[in-house]
């Protein structure tokens, strides 16, 4: 299939450009964002205050803003990054983890979507429906909502915000509004280890930052994470449980090569 040539493409690319990250996250998965974007080939820098996100986002090559463990203080600098990057034409990668969760994340998220151009939006199906406005409900930063009409949400947000939206769940869809593709990788043991989502948005910018088209760059990332997902889950023994299935998601994601994709990758379309 042409899409996974161009996919494993991509992989290659972004290990030759080796693009920097900039990262705007959550402390709570902040060091595995970090350590996924250097296993898949790129480089990650984690820098928050708003005295210094004009100057490191100018170094870098995408940002992602991740909603996660969200304070005051940096919603400043999500905001002032976000805007600088616009100026440079640096892609934007957006997280709103929890969106629904209290009116501080609903408001912070309506901020970032109206003061900066997103190149990606990636989330859950709950968080996705709440941001194109459905009255859907949410455990914690788990997604309560049924996959139903996910495609249409999809197509309509994106183009609604000209962007590609990007909802992670038992099947991937990912869509700039002309372009719709699923993606069927992946394993249930994904949803069991904290920040698998954030990671993925992680491999996403790291995608952003190589290619220039970002309905591709989000396949990439996604399909990267979902195939290191069923590697990793693959090579457990029957006394391995989450903890190990964790490390080896690192694992996957270094050794991931062009042949895996071609091979593995399972992206169908409407």
């Amino acid at each position: 299939m042409e899409i996974l040539k161009k996919c494993a493409e991509s992989l290659i690319t972004l290990r030759q450009k080796q693009p920097l990250i900039h990262h705007i996250t959550n402390y709570v998965t902040v060091n595995d964002c970090a350590n996924i974007v250097l296993a898949v080939g790129a480089s990650p820098v984690m820098a928050d205050d708003s005295k210094e996100v004009e100057d490191i986002v100018s170094l870098a090559q995408a940002l992602v803003i991740n909603m996660g463990t969200l304070n005051q203080r940096t919603v400043e600098s999500m905001l002032k990054a976000g805007k600088r990057a616009n100026e440079l034409k640096i892609p934007v990668i957006f997280d709103p983890v929890g969106m629904g969760a209290s009116s501080f994340r609903n408001e912070t998220a309506k901020k970032i979507i109206a003061g900066v151009k997103l190149a990606v939006i990636r989330g859950n199906m709950s968080e996705i429906k709440l941001i194109a406005g459905q009255d859907v409900k949410i455990k914690g930063v788990d997604s309560l909502a049924s996959e139903e009409d996910g495609t249409q949400v999809a197509q309509g947000l994106a183009r609604k915000l000209k962007t590609v939206v990007a909802i992670t769940g038992k099947t991937d869809i990912i869509s700039d509004g002309t372009r719709t593709c699923y993606i069927n990788n992946g394993h249930e043991r994904l949803s069991h280890v904290t920040g698998t989502g954030c990671m993925a948005t992680s491999l996403i910018g790291s995608f952003c930052g190589a290619v220039d088209d970002y309905y591709l760059a989000s396949l990439s990332g996604v399909m990267a994470m979902g195939l290191a997902g069923e590697l990793a889950s693959e090579s457990l023994s029957p006394a391995e449980g989450i903890g190990t299935f964790r490390i080896r998601l690192f694992d996957n994601i270094s050794n991931l090569s062009q042949e895996m994709i071609l091979k593995r990758g399972r992206v169908s379309y409407e």
